[in-house]
């Protein structure tokens, strides 16, 4: 149960920290201000890690993750390209980009509630990245 619940914790960040990284390239074009390009290259970047740190933690469990579920990924895409295309100020940056870290925030809460029996080190994963998502979120309010 507890190795079960790891992976299953594991594969449920995995997804989540592609889909991160991928919402922050998919708007990093429509950026102006260049506090804002930084706040989210700096995110990126931190998700990079935390992706990296994951696979490792999957290939001990000969596991290949997860990835995001193609439905929430093309309607994200969608989503952001229809507001961009209609609005492409740091305002709409910031608030799909808010959208996208609570729903994520959200996400990864229910499955840390949900895989209890797993392994600390990758309830700590979870929950920074959970941090990571509130952070950005936080640190972007001045641009909504």
């Amino acid at each position: 149960m507890i190795e079960q619940d790891t992976i299953k914790l594991l594969r449920e960040c995995d997804a989540g920290v592609k889909m991160g990284t991928k919402s922050i390239e998919d708007v990093l074009d429509s950026v102006k201000s260049p506090t804002l390009r930084e706040l989210l290259n700096r995110c990126r970047e931190e998700h990079l890690k935390l992706d990296h740190e994951i696979a490792e933690e999957l290939d001990r469990f000969d596991d290949d993750g997860k990835a995001p579920n193609p439905i929430a990924k093309g309607m994200s895409w969608l989503k952001t390209s229809v507001k961009l295309t209609v609005d492409s100020s740091d305002a709409t940056v910031a608030d799909l980009m808010t959208d996208g870290c609570n729903m994520g925030v959200k996400s990864l809460n229910r499955y840390l509630n949900q895989y209890e029996a797993a392994e600390e080190f990758s309830k700590d994963i979870c929950k920074r990245l959970i941090n990571l998502e509130e952070k950005l979120a936080i640190d972007i309010r001045g641009y909504l």
